[in-house]
């Protein structure tokens, strides 16, 4: 994991999702939405230092990832976002091109302090690729406790409609309902709607907005069942009835 991304948003504690992007935009299928998601550092900590709930794994124009999730993608600016993708991926900084990047959206980050951190006790020592668990084994177990704590401790001051922690235990994957944010909610509304208007079919990304059917400030919430993808001009027109 980039430590500019982490150092940017462990500032930021009450950010309630964030993006963790890779410079491509390769397909992501190692976890399920409700699934915990841990970051490790690279060298030389190569710690476990966070993670979040998995909510769903998208290939996004930069423009949109930063248009959604704002510094919720570890930079300040879309130019800070844009100059790292563009050294990741070796083209001059200069590059207009609206980068397609990986993205993989969690809920309920945490960051933990450094004096907490970890390593698991089987990581290959050069690897930098990602590692999937199942806590029938003692180390996924490990991990499991490890982020069930840190949970806990978030869900002992969550807001109402925030979603239930399971207790830690052996067996499969353990999930946990996704609380959505506003981010979250429009790329999952994007795809639902195979990403095009449900009125008109418009499939120009930049020109569609994922309106909720019963609006936020009439608590409605950002759950997938109450949204709509619609060209914004129609957007207008249906948030004025």
């Amino acid at each position: 994991m980039n430590p500019e991304w982490f150092e940017h948003l462990r500032r930021k504690p009450d950010l309630p999702e964030v993006n963790f992007w890779a410079p491509s935009g390769r397909s992501f299928r190692a976890l399920t939405a409700g699934e915990v998601f841990l970051f490790r550092l690279h060298a030389p900590y190569r710690v476990i230092a966070g993670g979040g709930v998995f909510v769903h794994a998208d290939t996004l124009p930069c423009s949109l990832a930063w248009e959604a999730f704002g510094e919720a993608n570890g930079a300040a600016t879309l130019a800070q976002m844009r100059a790292r993708i563009a050294r990741y991926r070796r083209v001059a900084p200069e590059e207009r091109t609206d980068f397609a990047i990986g993205c993989r959206i969690l809920t309920q980050p945490f960051f933990l302090p450094e004096r907490e951190w970890f390593e698991p006790p089987d990581w290959p020592p050069h690897f930098q690729g990602f590692k999937t668990y199942n806590t029938d084994d003692s180390v996924g177990l490990m991990l499991w406790e490890a982020a069930h704590a840190r949970f806990l401790s978030q869900a002992s001051h969550r807001q109402p409609g925030a979603s239930d922690v399971p207790s830690a235990g052996w067996g499969g994957p353990i999930l946990i309902r996704p609380r959505l944010g506003q981010g979250a909610f429009r790329i999952v509304v994007t795809d639902n709607y195979a990403r095009r208007c449900a009125v008109t079919g418009e499939r120009t990304l930049p020109a569609l907005d994922a309106a909720h059917i019963r609006p936020y400030s009439d608590h409605g919430e950002h759950e997938p069942t109450n949204g709509l993808l619609l060209r914004r001009d129609i957007h207008s027109l249906f948030d004025r009835g």
